[in-house]
């Protein structure tokens, strides 16, 4: 059994049929067939169920090719550290990002980070914070973009900026701008609001787990107001239709109601007015992680963002 051979037996599972799977390898046909025979025959195990129309896998080939693909991972990551050892701009950097920045903010830098390190390869990972937090620990992760505070000495805090909340509102609540939504944000022109503004809404949050429920909820106590009880989102994106269904008002990061994100004509945003609710991201990293000398490079771009979407942080 080597490298190839699982190779062939997972592009099998992943294609179900001979030729393709063949073609996805690089291989003839009968190669392909006969590596995987040879296979079966070391392990003493039927794999594949065959057919004229399709491949099937057996209930011991669905546990082999499961632990293949690990192989392979594996193996592959071995394979960035030794090019790393190359070339420490090369290889396969794990970046990690939370839930309700992740969408809105890598857009942004995907195809500069591409332009300032061509050669390594970004594999992106989105998880709530104290899990991608762990993944960092534990190595399964190079690197990840959290919310401050972070509090750990084996871990590099690089800040990268600082994101204002702003007020979603539905377009015909009292506290809608005059002409809606379309350029509440960056519009000089809006009236800024404060945080006493909110002092008889209800609002609306994301569940447990979501570092920006927290958030929103330490802004919800300097203001004096309450969670709308009843209501807890799992994502940004259901908050927003709950707002523009009238069904009550939130808090939204800058990035996630700016281009490219689409606007909404039921949905009105307001700006507040220093000192604003907000929160401060950060790159964080091991110490002693393969790409410390990299990811200042990949912090910098993260932090690269257009004027007038965030404030840049220095650390």
């Amino acid at each position: 059994m080597n490298l190839r051979d699982l190779q062939y037996l997972v592009a099998l599972a992943d294609q179900r049929h001979f030729g393709r799977a063949a073609e996805a390898c690089f291989v003839s046909q009968p190669t392909l067939s006969t590596q995987i025979k040879k296979l079966e025959a070391e392990l003493g195990a039927e794999l594949l169920e065959r057919s004229p129309r399709q491949v099937m896998l057996t209930a011991v080939g669905e546990q082999v090719v499961a632990h293949a693909r690990t192989v392979l991972a594996e193996a592959e990551a071995i394979r960035g550290i030794a090019r790393h050892a190359q070339d420490p701009r090369a290889g396969t950097l794990r970046v990690g990002a939370f839930p309700t920045i992740a969408p809105y903010l890598l857009p942004h830098v995907i195809p500069a980070l591409r332009h300032t390190l061509p050669d390594l390869e970004l594999l992106l990972v989105e998880e709530k914070s104290a899990v991608l937090l762990d993944q960092v620990r534990t190595g399964r992760l190079d690197a990840a973009v959290l919310a401050l505070p972070v509090d750990d000495d084996s871990l590099h805090v690089q800040p990268l900026f600082r994101e204002d909340f702003v007020l979603a509102v539905p377009a015909g609540h009292r506290l809608a701008a005059p002409t809606g939504a379309e350029s509440a944000v960056a519009g000089p022109d809006r009236e800024p609001i404060g945080l006493e503004s909110l002092a008889a809404e209800r609002i609306l949050l994301l569940t447990d787990g979501h570092c920006l429920r927290d958030q929103a909820l330490a802004v919800c106590q300097l203001a004096g107001v309450a969670e709308k009880e009843g209501f807890r989102a799992t994502s940004l994106e259901t908050l927003r239709h709950m707002v523009a269904a009238g069904v009550g008002v939130t808090l939204l990061p800058t990035l996630a109601v700016s281009a490219p994100v689409p606007s909404s004509p039921a949905i009105a945003l307001r700006r507040f007015g220093p000192p604003a609710p907000h929160r401060d991201v950060a790159l964080v990293w091991r110490r002693t992680s393969v790409f410390r000398e990299v990811l200042p490079e990949v912090a910098h771009v993260l932090a690269t963002l257009p004027q007038g979407l965030v404030t840049p942080l220095s650390g």
